[in-house]
């Protein structure tokens, strides 16, 4: 029995659903029905057409039983039933139905067909004379169809123009649905496949959210305690750290419907629209309960309220917000409908949307840390064909401060690479010119520099390499190179920092000495200083005054902080005259002598730079290993770190492999 149930099922699902009505089809039947009955009229009023030669021959015969003259123009012509039984008319008596004429043809100029009416009247007898009829017909559907046409014409276009302006129309027409939401519904017919084990580095955020998960699913093993769950749950994170990856890990994980909606999906040009949407969202969302809605991005209708009043009449947004702060408190948590949305600006965000009640819950989802990118590495290179000696936790010593986005970056640009040299597996190497070009972007081979700009650029790189090498709190250096990348970048050299999460003032200084090292060793070998220190100088410029008024790293200044003390409101500085005199003279204090630090320490180190230079300039390329045969070993000690020297030299000739199409 069961299983002749689910053939029977599936016999069901076999046929096609029964069409819904639209209401086109009784449009477009109503026109159908005007254009028959206007070709039948045309048919039954016209008979096949003739000449006047013709005509007379027929009435010289006295077979003309009647002459109609329609609006001067036509000439319906009706035969006796005697002559239509003549062999000659066959066709004219097989063409006659309905009672219209047996054939036509038009008169021309009304003065002259009454001349040759005449005429022809002269030659018949007078019991033949033919008499016409004159009459007058309008065709009304023609008339009808006249100004049908271009309304139905217009409005066919206003709808085209509602469904582009943001109208949720379907293929029924429906072009006044603009205020249905637009949300995407996957339930168990269209199910995500995204699950918690394809998203790594985020324990904590995990967890938070597989509770979120397990009440839907079992409701009872909380409201037993007396325990309610969040109505609200807000992702907060810097962008690619996984937000809306876990969002969707929710889904596929939670056996229940998941609607997903962005923020700006709610916003559109006319007045009402947002607040109609979000109406109609959590109404879906109530029918469909135990359910899950994900807004992405949701500071697009969240920013905080202004409490300027704005000329100019409604403002959409703040109209849309209001209607999700109703529709937030209006919801309670039995009825299993739980609101998630995640956002890298937190600090805009309306405090009425954030207080408990709304969002109970805010999961901060920050840059992962060493063990965090390693299981990432471990996600991602799944997916690729890797060599033996490609390790994640190498890859993840070498990507510090990386997101999750950039780490799929860049293990999909190293398969990319490989696939390129024509590899059967993806090796170090590969991986490590993909982080040079995800850091330094595209290398430009074929910019030509001139000899004396190129000894300018491996000294300045030089500069840098060497005040990094001999300050105790600089980065261990990773790589030095004078070839030209992306735009603008004619060399880098590039570190390994830890992770770590204070820095201490003697570390901002190093950092800022090792940053201005490139321009000191322009003065110091050359006696002049180039544009090419203009990002150093940026980067060196805005940790000063970091350090001057935002960390009260000053003893004049003192310890103040002035960070988010400014705002849209405020158009003057949070602090005097006076002060900002003092901050700029301590800025400009703390860079000069950082900077003569660095012209110091380069003209003792005059030697070791000049080799480094002199390398760069044969090699253009070069590593750890390298500065450590030309100038010894650092005398500091590194941090720990999986990396080996011998992991460090594997990319030294990466980009003399690329074979360039």
């Amino acid at each position: 029995m069961d299983d002749n149930n689910k053939k029977n099922d599936k016999n069901k699902k076999s046929f096609p659903s029964t069409p819904k009505f639209n209401p086109l089809w009784l449009y477009g039947a109503v026109f159908l029905i005007f254009l028959l009955i206007q070709l039948f009229q045309n048919v039954v009023a016209s008979g096949p057409e003739y000449t006047f030669e013709q005509f007379a021959q027929m009435a010289k015969a006295g077979d003309i039983a009647r002459l109609e003259v329609v609006n001067q123009k036509q000439a319906n012509v009706y035969l006796k039933e005697k002559s239509l039984q003549k062999d000659e008319y066959q066709d004219l008596r097989e063409h006659s139905f309905g009672g219209g004429p047996h054939f036509t043809f038009y008169i021309g100029p009304p003065e002259e067909f009454a001349r040759q009416l005449d005429k022809l009247n002269d030659q018949l007898p007078d019991e033949l004379d033919i008499y016409p009829v004159y009459v007058e017909r309008t065709n009304w559907v023609a008339t009808v169809l006249s100004w049908m046409i271009p309304i139905g014409l217009l409005l066919l276009f206003w709808g085209f123009l509602l469904r582009r302006m943001g109208g949720n129309a379907g293929p029924g027409g429906q072009i006044f649905n603009i205020g249905k939401s637009k949300a995407t519904l996957f339930d168990k017919n269209s199910k995500v496949n995204v699950t918690f084990k394809d998203v790594a580095g985020l324990d904590e955020a995990k967890e938070e959210v597989m509770e979120v998960v397990d009440f839907l699913k079992n409701p009872k093993k909380y409201t037993a305690l007396g325990g309610k769950i969040p109505k609200g749950v807000l992702l907060v994170g810097p962008p690619g750290t996984g937000k809306t990856l876990l969002a969707k890990a929710v889904a596929g994980e939670a056996d229940v419907p998941f609607f997903s909606i962005s923020g700006s999906d709610f916003v559109e040009m006319f007045v009402g629209v947002g607040a109609s949407r979000v109406r109609d969202l959590f109404k879906k969302a109530r029918e469909k309960a135990p359910c899950i809605i994900f807004i992405d991005e949701i500071d697009a209708i969240g920013r905080a309220r202004s409490a300027v009043e704005r000329p100019g009449g409604n403002d959409e947004r703040e109209s849309t917000l209001n209607a999700l702060l109703v529709e937030m408190d209006g919801f309670s948590t039995d009825k299993g409908v739980i609101l998630m949305a995640a956002t890298n600006r937190p600090d805009v965000l309306d405090r009425a949307l954030l207080r408990p009640g709304r969002f109970d819950r805010q999961i901060a989802i920050d840059l992962p840390d060493l063990k965090g990118r390693e299981e990432i590495f471990k996600v991602h290179l799944k997916h690729i064909k890797i060599a033996g000696d490609v390790k994640p936790s190498i890859l993840a010593e070498m990507t510090p401060g990386f997101a999750g986005a950039e780490i799929a970056n860049v293990c999909n640009e190293a398969a990319l690479i490989a696939a390129r040299r024509g590899k059967k597996a993806v090796e170090m190497d590969d991986f490590n010119y993909a982080l040079d070009k995800v850091i330094g972007g595209l290398e430009r081979k074929s910019k030509l520099i001139a000899p004396d700009e190129k000894k300018i650029i491996a000294y300045h790189e030089a500069g840098h390499a060497i005040c990094g090498w001999f300050l105790e709190h600089a980065s261990p250096l990773v790589k030095v190179t004078i070839v030209p990348r992306g735009i603008g970048t004619l060399g880098y050299a590039q570190y390994l920092p830890k992770d770590e999460y204070i820095t201490q003032m003697e570390q901002l200084k190093d950092r800022m000495c090792m940053t201005l090292g490139g321009r000191a060793a322009e003065e110091v070998f050359f006696g002049t200083i180039s544009t090419g220190a203009q990002n150093d100088l940026e980067k060196v410029t805005k940790m000063a005054y970091s350090m001057v008024t935002v960390f009260g790293m000053n003893p004049k200044v003192g310890n103040v902080s002035f960070y988010g003390m400014r705002n849209e409101t405020m158009f003057e500085r949070p602090y005097s005259e006076k002060t900002a005199e003092i901050i700029d003279e301590e800025v400009r204090r703390l860079i000069q002598q950082e900077y003569e630090r660095a012209v110091n320490l380069l003209k003792e180190k005059y030697g070791e730079v000049e080799k480094l230079a002199q390398a760069l300039l044969e090699k253009e390329t070069i590593v750890r290993s390298d500065v450590e045969e030309l100038i010894g070993k650092r005398p500091f000690p590194d941090h720990k770190t999986h990396l080996s020297d011998t992991d460090l030299a594997e990319g030294d000739d990466a980009p003399e492999e690329v074979v360039e199409n």
